[in-house]
Formats: C-alpha cells, structure tokens, sequence
C-alpha cells in the first residue's frame, strides 16, 4: 500500500485524522457538560459548535495561502501548535468557570484543525504508488472514524459526571455549596484536555523533525471566470445542500445526549454510550453506502437516505422512550454517504473549475456553526425533541438537491 521508506510519515499524516476527529466529537460531550457547569440556556451551548465551525470557515483560505507560502509540512506543525494551545486553554477556562474562554479555547482548537485537514488528503496521496492513493486515503480516514467512536466514549468517562440536579435541588443549596458543585464540574475538563495538548504537541515535535516529502503546488493554476462559477446552477445548489447538511449533522449529533436525556430519560453517562454506538453505526454507514453506490447511483441513494432521515427525525420529533433513541442512530447510519456525495455531485462536469467549486463545498461547513443556534433557540422555546425539526428541515433541502440535480452516476 505505501513504500517501507514512507512507513514514519505515512503512520504520522494518518495519526492526524485520528486527532482532528477526536477533537471534532468531543463537543458532543461539551455541549452537555459546560451546559451544566456554565449554567447555560440550549441557545448559549450551541455557541460550542458556533465558535468551532466558525473557526474552519474563517481559516479555510489563510490555511491554504500560508501552506503554498511556507509548505504543507510548516502548516501541519503550525496547525498542531494551535490545536495544543488551544486544547491547554482549556486548564484557565475551567479554573475561571469562563464560557468565552472556553470558546476561545475551541475557536484556536478548529483554526489549528484547518491546516490539518487541508494538508493530509494530499500528503497521503505522495507517500507511496500514485495507483494506491485511494486506497491509503481511505484508509487513512478509517482512523477519522475509529475517533468518532471513541471521543464519546471516553468524554462521557471522563468528563461527564453523570450528577444532575434540578432547580429545586438547587436553590436548596448555600451559594459556596452550588459554587463548589459548579467548579468541579467545570475541572472535569481539565486533566483529558491537558492530555490531548501534551500528546498533541508531542506529534507536532516529531513530524518537525521528521523527513516528509515535498509537496509541489502549480504555481500556474489558474481561476475560473469570476461569474461563470455561479452560472452552474449545480454546483450552487449543491453547496447550498452542504451548508444545510453540515447543518443537521452537527444538530444531530451535538444536541443527541440532550435530546435522548429529556426525550427518553436517560443519564448522561449512558446517553454518552449511545452516542459512541450512534457514531460507530455512522462508520458502519459509509462502508454499506459505498457498497450500494455499486449498484444504485449515488444521487437515487442521496434522494433515499435524505427522505429515511426526515421519516426517522418525524418519529424522533412525535415519540419518546427508547423508539427515539433508535430512530436518531438510524439518522446517524443515513447520515454516513452525505458529505462525500454532495461533494462529488456538485463538482461533476466542472473541469478546470473544480478547485474553486471545492473551496466553496469545504465553507459550506460553515453550516455547522449557524443550525445548532437556531436548533437551541426552539429548545429553549419549546423543547429539545421539538428542536430536531431543524435538522429535519436541513435533510428536505438535501433531498431537493438530489433530486432536482441533473447529474448522473453509474445510470
């Protein structure tokens, strides 16, 4: 699969895959827990996931401008220096029981995350023969999913105190009492980020002084027509159909301790397995989805997947107990081919255009950063079960696009 001169880099470029997924999927564990020990409204921890995607959106093109100036190997190593210093302000942030600084903490964590993620794909590409590529990359991004299963796991042990007391229990208490309840929940952070940095920077030291091979960048690229781009009307569309999938996604998946708590009664250290087992289903999902594509064309299975969803969120939204638990792991499963069969659908046909065309799907996260307030804005209205009409909004959009996209695949 790759040279045994390339084995070092290959198994250091594939630890950052585990990495940025590790960190990606702990905010669903943080969205909970700072909740609680912030004393927050659902609309105030959605900022959690705000300040995260809006810190990818914000450094997708410095991220890209500084790696063609300095390399891809100077940007991975600034990238993992910002991830540790981020995840190391986690110690202050607990210590003061200060929300914003927590955000700032996870705004430096995704910044760092950027030059990661822009960097891997195409060093996994030149560490070995060009007819394996495909192979390494998808291998190479198992680890991506080996961390989503892990991150809630281990963030429900560690980090979750499973202690939730009510507002009556509350106002029981003496204000030291309640300060000291908060402060210690707030701590639990501490130790597992201080963990994640030290590691973090351990890898930054050892990829700086370990040989990689240069990357070339066509200096010559050149850019489209700046109006022809928005003359594709399935490109548009399909990155309008991202920004409301990355959208649900992060619903789904931030707000599912929440939602299975209230909706099903379930402690939030058990709520936090469930969503580990959500996350290893959506691993599962994309290797079924990539079989499937075998033989149904991924924009028939686009327009499938997208209406079991809204059937499923339809369930999740109007019953309780564990019928709702399931109905969101299958979201999950159903989530799994989204974001690579969008991208793909949208760029089709592009030609010389498809480098600017991906750009645009990769800020289309940006969605990420804006449902999850709406979401906790209805819940703080409303409910959290109600609150999952977002994320099934999101997939109707996903489904027009499907099926009104005049792309098609193995047909």
């Amino acid at each position: 699969m790759t040279n045994r001169k390339y084995l070092v880099p290959f198994i250091l470029i594939t630890s950052l895959f585990f990495l940025w997924g590790f960190a990606h999927n702990l905010n669903p564990i943080l969205i909970p827990h700072l909740k609680k020990a912030c004393e927050l409204t659902d609309l105030e921890s959605a900022l959690i996931d705000s300040a995260f995607y809006i810190g990818y959106f914000i450094m997708a093109i410095p991220s890209g401008i500084l790696m063609r100036r300095f390399g891809y190997k100077s940007g991975i190593v600034f990238g993992l220096l910002l991830f540790a210093l981020g995840a190391f302000l986690f110690w202050p942030a607990a210590e003061l029981r200060n929300f914003s600084f927590f955000l700032l903490a996870l705004f430096i964590i995704a910044s760092g995350l950027t030059f990661l993620e822009t960097a891997a794909n195409p060093y996994i590409t030149v560490l070995g023969e060009p007819e394996t590529a495909t192979i390494r990359l998808n291998f190479s991004q198992s680890f991506n999913g080996l961390a989503a299963t892990l991150a809630p796991f281990l963030g429900g042990i560690f980090i979750l105190s499973g202690v939730h007391l009510s507002d009556e229990q509350k106002g029981s208490m003496s204000l030291i009492e309640k300060e000291e309840f908060l402060k210690q929940e707030a701590s639990s952070v501490q130790m597992p980020y201080l963990l994640i940095g030290i590691l973090v920077l351990l890898v930054a030291i050892i990829i700086w002084r370990v040989k990689l091979p240069e990357i070339k960048v066509d200096s010559h690229q050149k850019l489209m027509s700046k109006s022809s781009i928005w003359k594709n009307k399935n490109l548009v569309f399909g990155v309008i159909a991202q920004f409301f999938y990355v959208g649900a996604q992060v619903c789904v998946s931030s707000f599912f301790i929440r939602f299975i708590g209230e909706a099903a009664g379930v402690a939030e250290k058990d709520a936090a397995m469930y969503l580990s087992v959500a996350l290893l289903v959506f691993m599962i999902g994309r290797f079924v989805g990539t079989f499937l594509m075998k033989y149904i064309s991924p924009r028939v299975l686009l327009a499938i997947y997208s209406i079991a969803n809204v059937i499923l969120l339809i369930m999740a939204i109007n019953f309780g107990n564990m019928l709702s638990i399931y109905a969101l792991i299958g979201v999950e499963f159903f989530m799994s081919i989204m974001f690579p069969t969008i991208f793909s659908l949208s760029l089709d046909g592009l030609g010389e255009e498809k480098k600017i065309g991906s750009s645009l799907l990769v800020m289309a996260i940006a969605g990420g950063a804006f449902f999850p307030l709406i979401m906790g804005k209805i819940s703080d209205m409303v409910n959290i079960q109600i609150a999952y009409i977002v994320p099934l909004f999101c997939f109707l959009i996903v489904f027009l696009f499907a099926i009104q996209s005049k792309v098609k695949f193995n047909e």
